[in-house]
């Protein structure tokens, strides 16, 4: 897992792409974005290192599970966070994760589609495969497979909460280290990456497109399924960001 302590120091160098409108940064796994009802620290709180210049923090305009990595989008300021809500609102933000799996799919790809709907029980919760809940669609790819696990590509076409790690359980293939949704006594933290995030923010422009590169707690996982960090354009300096 990422060692967090250091983390105020380091959240400027996570910026992975930067604009008059939006930042888009390299979440880290192990921290939550926005302060819950149990507290503890949050990604929110050191916003204000992120101003760059202007007068209040930016915001968040999506969120990422506590556990999941990768590409995380901010709105700089209000005008841009309500253009980038309507861009998720209408499912125009192509996203797409890497997460690795137990097991292999029947099939090297396809579409999970169900509804999902949130049930709370004590002082826990976790969604659901029901009829009454919301319509969530996600289109996966095997990437490869090796030792009982298999490596996937996976682009939500909805935005619902814990969308793919219950899509991967619906598959058989739970993610790795998924507390909830597959081994409840995970003994290695959950391999689940927001690895890319495609934003048509400007109509005369194509859409700006951030990759987060792999994080540690993954590498040696996806790379005894064929990853090569050398190859991963993602591990090169960020030309989108202005000097």
């Amino acid at each position: 897992m990422n060692d967090l302590s250091t983390l105020p120091a380091r959240l400027t160098e996570r910026v992975l792409y930067r604009d008059g409108l939006v930042l888009v940064i390299d979440k880290p796994a192990g921290i939550v974005v926005h302060p819950g009802p149990g507290g503890g620290p949050h990604l929110e709180h050191w916003f204000p290192l992120l101003r760059f210049g202007l007068p209040h923090p930016p915001a968040l305009a999506h969120r990422l599970d506590r556990d999941t990595s990768g590409c995380l989008a901010l709105g700089r300021h209000p005008k841009a966070l309500r253009r980038l809500g309507r861009l998720f609102a209408e499912g125009r933000v192509e996203k797409t994760y890497w997460a690795v799996v137990q097991g292999n799919p029947a099939q090297p790809q396809g579409r999970i589609e169900n509804n999902l709907v949130k049930q709370t029980r004590g002082t826990g919760w976790r969604m659901l495969v029901d009829p009454a809940g919301q319509h969530a669609v996600t289109d996966y790819r095997v990437l490869a497979s090796a030792g009982g696990r298999s490596w996937l590509e996976l682009n939500p076409r909805t935005g619902r909460t814990h969308q793919i790690r219950v899509h991967c359980a619906v598959l058989g293939c739970p993610v790795v280290g998924d507390p909830v949704y597959g081994d409840p006594a995970p003994t290695a933290p959950m391999l689940l990456h927001a690895r890319a995030i495609a934003l048509p923010l400007y109509p005369a422009r194509p859409p700006v497109r951030v990759t987060a590169p792999v994080p540690p707690h993954m590498l040696a996982a996806l790379t005894a399924l064929g990853y090569d960090a050398a190859r991963d354009d993602a591990t090169l300096p960020a030309e989108a960001i202005p000097a």
